[in-house]
């Protein structure tokens, strides 16, 4: 910028010596410094010579000068910015020719420039900033021509009252208040929210790099360009430009960018900070210029800048595509990495039918093949043992868990992430598009790794914006990365920012799971009872083993169980070979039966009723309904993959599975294959007179019970099941009650016969109980609600709530008519465990037949579906005795109960093995 003094010293060598001829050239205005100055580049060139001139004869008002610029910070004097703004305006980027000198004694060369390239036609813009009255006119020493006509036109302007010289118009609005620094950068991001706001570049320091001033409240900014980085400027030792190192097409990238933006009317529309740096996108008229840049080679995606972008990110990746595939500039020597795709590997299409543990599908494609997908670009939830870089690999590997880890419920969130996955795509079609195959390592096959889109939304993003998966950071030249990586990094971004999944601030905690496939103790105890009083349980199929044999997930008591279908007979399917077992072969169809069964139910929502649990008590075994409402057990017989089990004949299911399996037999469906239909025997008249024939002719009123608990003197207790519902309700109750208000341990003393709650040993759960017996610190109660006895300290007794008091016990003690145990011990435990079997935790119908004041009533069990008596079939297996009873009510029924202890007798079964065990009763033995 032209000062005075330097103007002074020009000024007077001119006059004593005379005037050097000036030289005529022509150029583009490539920059305005002030009113009174400008800087004009060549036409040839890339990057082309320029030339500073400031204009002869005339001084314009000073600009602000920024602190730490070569000074201390400097305001504007009046009129400079509308001098330097007038010139901007008309000049930048137009086609000038111009005359030059150089004073002796001055560093500065001025001169005159018109507009075009005919300086005799064209129009000269010193007469016309000084007819604008923007800038003043020397008058020292004798004038020239041309400073007489400058001083005539100042003249003109200050008569006319223009610009500077207007009487109007106030020197202090003419002066800017600019912020050069800002304390809070993000703070003035959020002011803008986004939008586009006007600009002006004022300089361009490397390709990806400006600075500019921000309208109209001129808040100067230095901003990197969003998602893209150019070749710059290397740096010494002491951080400093080093000019003397030439960095490939930093010029020329710095070039391009002065030559569309520099002093033009732009648009800015603010993104994010770094440190003290903005960073946005430029918008010029021909569009953004980060997208030109990379078009023409000159600039890279940079993916942590592309991360905030709002839109636009797919353009960038574009045009980069367009420069890497044409081998522009700093693409020149690039080679593809990526493999070439078949059309069958890239694009199809698909029904889900499993999801891995939140980072892979299985998906069935319309010929039956299933494909195994991975989701490109996205990690899912890992061991937070691990040690993890700052790129997102693993250093150091979690240590190895022990046999029963299962990572799907012990790794923080990766059961949310399986579980968003599997409510979102099982069972529907998805589009599957191939980004990329990831090499094999460490003894993990390749994966072929893909987008995958339901209904237009891209799934790893869904999976990412909930925080339930991480993006995989890439080198800047790996390609091998997800089409779509720029929306999964802004997705990423908005999820940490709002603390989501696995960006929470609180410790993730893992999901409490009941193993019950490793630890079968409390299935009988704690699980078993609740779930046959519920009409139907929900669960998730997490693993089909065979056709009739599952591991299910019960939601509602975060378990796992082993699950087998009631009512059939399923072929056992193959096994491969798996921890130095040896294969299995499988029986014929049974693999066909686990197909059947796992397209149908596995990873699904689905219902159960379980009825009670295998002989070793580590499987439940009940029935299951689909998500479409159909009984597994009655599908597969229809379909000819299984066969009715005699067990079958007492559940209310046996008359559909049976007409099932009727229609497989006809159709002759898979096992039924080879079947040939046997002719039935016709029955006898007698026999047919004796179907016909009535026997029972007492009135009985048959109560649907479940029994739940059996005592060792042949007493039990039984709940109706009307009342399932009831109890289950009041026990949800009484914990939420507990578990709000816990008691305070040891505030209760209990005395023999006070209804209190007590913390049963086995779940922790506070459960009605009434004390029977006090011994120093120990008390022995029985739950009034289920029958069973437990001895526990009393530190786990407390007073019960009086809401809970009101309700009768749920659970009535019974005595097991018209039977007797036997005396001998041993054979006193096989009738109990024989009768356990029968009815414990079972659905039986009971009839009270003797009511006995003051002891458990008398009553008769029988099964709901046979109406099978279980005392007289005691009786006829020869595991208790017929009790003697001269009630005339009863006189039919002890008949009976006679009649099988005689043919047990007869027949030496259990008790009479060894002879009539009731002759030691006869006088000699006495």
């Amino acid at each position: 910028m032209a000062t005075a003094a330097n103007t002074a010293t020009a000024a007077g060598a001119a006059k004593d010596a005379p005037p050097a001829p000036a030289k005529s050239l022509s150029g583009i205005v490539k920059q305005v410094l002030s009113g009174d100055t400008v800087v004009i580049r060549a036409t040839k060139g890339a990057p082309p010579p320029e030339k500073q001139i400031t204009f002869s004869h005339v001084l314009a008002p000073k600009l602000a000068r920024r602190p730490g610029a070569g000074g201390d910070e400097t305001k504007d004097e009046p009129w400079a910015w509308e001098s330097r703004e007038f010139l901007r305006k008309k000049l930048i980027g137009v086609e000038v020719t111009f005359t030059f000198d150089k004073p002796a004694n001055s560093n500065r060369e001025y001169g005159f420039v018109w507009i075009g390239k005919d300086k005799e036609t064209g129009e000269n813009v010193v007469e016309s900033i000084v007819r604008e009255g923007l800038v003043s006119v020397r008058r020292e020493g004798r004038p020239t021509a041309e400073q007489q006509t400058l001083i005539e036109l100042e003249d003109q302007a200050r008569a006319a009252g223009r610009g500077k010289w207007s009487s109007t118009a106030s020197a202090v609005d003419k002066v800017r208040n600019i912020k050069w620094a800002h304390e809070n950068p993000a703070h003035l991001v959020d002011i803008y929210g986004g939008n586009p706001v006007k600009a002006i570049i004022e300089h361009v320091r490397d390709g990806s790099t400006v600075r500019a001033f921000l309208l109209p409240d001129f808040h100067y900014i230095t901003l990197m360009i969003s998602g893209i980085r150019c070749p710059g400027v290397k740096l010494d030792a002491d951080g400093k430009p080093d000019l003397s190192v030439k960095v490939p097409f930093a010029d020329e990238a710095r070039y391009y960018v002065e030559t569309r933006l520099l002093q033009r009317d732009v648009e800015i529309r603010l993104e994010s900070v770094n440190n003290s740096n903005f960073i946005g996108t430029i918008l010029y008229p021909k569009g953004n210029i980060a997208e030109s840049l990379l078009r023409e080679g000159l600039a890279k995606c940079v993916d942590w800048s592309m991360a905030v972008m709002k839109t636009g990110t797919d353009k960038l990746r574009a045009a980069e595509r367009f420069a890497k595939e044409k081998r522009l500039r700093q693409w020149q020597d690039y080679q593809a990495k990526t493999p070439a795709f078949n059309s069958k590997e890239k694009d199809f299409s698909g029904t889900v039918v499993e999801v891995f543990n939140g980072d892979a599908i299985n998906v069935r494609l319309s010929n039956g093949q299933v494909k195994k997908v991975f989701f490109s670009s996205i990690r899912p939830p890992r061991d937070q043992r691990a040690v993890v870089g700052t790129d997102g690999e693993e250093i150091v590997k979690a240590p190895p868990r022990g046999k029963n880890y299962r990572p799907l419920y012990e790794i923080p969130h990766m059961f949310d992430a399986r579980e968003f996955l599997r409510k979102k795509l099982i069972n529907k079609k998805v589009q599957c598009n191939l980004d990329y195959i990831s090499p094999p390592r460490e003894n993990f096959p390749e994966k072929y790794c893909y987008t995958v889109s339901i209904g237009g939304q891209n799934v790893a993003e869904a999976m990412v914006a909930k925080g339930l998966a991480t993006c995989v950071r890439y080198r800047q030249d790996d390609d091998q990365r997800s089409s779509a990586y720029d929306q999964l990094i802004a997705a990423e971004q908005q999820a940490i920012k709002g603390l989501k999944g696995l960006h929470a601030k609180k410790d993730n905690a893992t999901l409490r799971v009941n193993d019950l496939t490793v630890d079968h103790s409390r299935i009988k105890v704690q699980y078993l009872p609740s779930w046959q009083r519920a009409l139907r349980t929900e669960a998730i199929v997490e693993f089909v083993a065979s056709g009739s044999r599952l591991r299910i997930f019960v939601p509602k008591d975060s378990c796992l169980v082993t699950f087998l279908l009631a009512g059939i007979s399923c072929p056992r399917s193959s096994r491969p070979a798996l921890n130095g077992v040896p294969a299995q072969e499988g029986e014929a169809y049974g693999d066909e039966a686990l197909t059947f069964t796992r397209e149908r139910v596995l990873q699904r929502d689905v219902s159960v009723h379980i009825d009670t649990t295998d002989k070793a008590g580590s499987s439940v075994i009940g029935w299951l309904w689909t998500d479409s409402g159909a009984n597994l057990s009655v599908a597969l017989v229809e379909e000819g993959l299984a066969e009715v089990h005699f067990s079958a004949e007492k559940s209310e299911y046996y008359r559909q599975l049976k007409s099932a399996e009727d229609r497989a037999k006809a159709a002759k469906k898979n096992i039924w294959t080879n079947y040939v239909e046997q002719v039935p025997k016709e029955k006898t008249v007698a026999e047919e007179e004796k179907d016909d024939k009535v026997v029972a002719e007492r009135k009985v009123n048959y109560e649907n019970v479940i029994v739940t608990e059996i005592t060792e003197s042949l007493t039990f207790f039984a709940q109706s099941v009307e009342s399932g519902s009831k109890l289950e309700s009041l026990m949800g109750k009484l914990h939420a009650d507990f578990q709000s208000n816990p008691p305070i341990a040891g505030s209760y003393t209990p005395k023999r016969g006070d209804l209190v709650a007590a913390q049963f040993t086995l779940d922790n759960q506070w459960y009605r109980a009434k004390v029977e017996r006090v011994q120093g610190s120990n008390a022995t109660v029985l739950y009034i609600d289920y029958g069973n006895k437990e001895t526990l300290p009393t530190n786990r007794l407390a007073a019960l709530p009086p809401a809970f008091s009101s309700e009768k016990p749920y659970a009535t003690e019974y005595a097991l008519a018209l039977v007797a145990l036997p005396i001998d011990n041993e054979d006193k435990e096989e009738a109990l465990r024989a009768f356990s079997e029968d009815v414990l935790n079972h659905k039986v119908q009971l009839n009270v037949e003797l009511k006995v004041t003051g002891s458990p009533h008398l009553a008769t069990l029988r099964d709901p579906t046979t109406k099978a008596d279980f005392g007289k079939q005691l009786v006829a297996e020869g595991l208790v005795l017929a009790e003697k009873r001269g009630e005339r009510k009863l006189k039919d029924l002890v008949d009976q109960y006679k009649a099988a202890q005689e043919a047990a007798r007869v027949a030496h079964l259990a008790i009479w093995k060894y002879g009539d065990i009731t002759q030691d009763d006869a006088p000699e033995f006495r």
